[in-house]
C-alpha cells in the first residue's frame, strides 16, 4: 500500500449548496447522513466517500460526480 499523502481532490459542496439555496443541514437531511459528516468532506477532511453517499447527494443537488469532486493543486483553494 503506499504511504499515505495529501489528497488533491477538492469538494465543491460550498458552491452547489449556494447555487442551489440549499444548507447543509437541509442536504444532510435529505441524504441522510449527519451534518458533521457533510461538513467533513465539504471542508476537503474527507478521506474516503461510499458510492451510495455519493450518489444521493448528487441525486439531491442534481448534479454529477464531476461537479461536486475535482483534482487538483493541494495548495491551492
Amino acid at each position: 500500500m503506499p504511504p499515505e499523502e495529501d489528497h488533491r481532490i477538492k469538494v465543491h459542496l460550498d458552491r452547489l449548496l449556494a447555487e442551489r439555496g440549499m444548507t447543509l443541514a437541509e442536504l444532510a437531511g435529505r441524504v441522510g447522513v449527519t451534518v458533521v459528516n457533510l461538513s467533513v468532506l465539504k471542508n476537503d477532511r474527507a478521506k474516503a466517500i461510499r458510492f451510495s453517499t455519493l450518489s444521493a447527494i448528487c441525486r439531491e443537488l442534481g448534479c454529477q460526480p464531476g461537479d461536486l469532486l475535482g483534482y487538483g493543486d493541494p495548495d491551492a483553494r
